[in-house]
């Protein structure tokens, strides 16, 4: 099934995507929106051209593993998300994945204005990746 993962962020939202064999994940692109309905907009194109059947939302827990407001955001995200989509959103617990990104692109020697370009979409696809291990054990 091919399943689009979101990074919810403040400032840029990053987007990925896998193909029907949930084995390669993708980063696809970043939206520099800050209103929610602005940014399902966005997504929803995205969705037009590459049909996912899913949906995940990096879900920002505290490191304890509680919840504050921004797993809160999240969470009322992914429900506008479903309710403009129709489409089922899971939340995928996002902890570590925008430093382990920082690290992937620090490998390649991505720096300065690509570097910010990427990293938002690099996470969403560390996300997604996550949730296709998770998929993959828990069947």
């Amino acid at each position: 099934m091919v399943i689009m993962a979101v990074d919810l962020g403040k400032a840029r939202t990053g987007l990925s995507v896998c193909d029907k064999g949930e084995l390669l994940a993708s980063p696809v692109c970043v939206i520099s929106q800050h209103a929610h309905i602005r940014i399902i907009d966005k997504i929803k194109e995205q969705i037009e051209v590459y049909k996912p059947e899913q949906l995940v939302v990096g879900l920002p827990k505290n490191m304890d593993g509680t919840e504050g407001d921004s797993a809160k955001n999240a969470r009322a995200f992914g429900q506008l998300l479903h309710d403009e989509t129709g489409l089922p959103v899971a939340m995928q617990d996002e902890r570590g994945t925008t430093i382990t990104a920082h690290s992937f692109l620090n490998n390649t020697d991505t720096r300065g204005k690509k570097r910010k370009a990427v990293v938002d979409s690099v996470a969403a696809t560390i996300i997604l990746e996550d949730y296709l291990a998770y998929r993959k054990n828990h069947r």
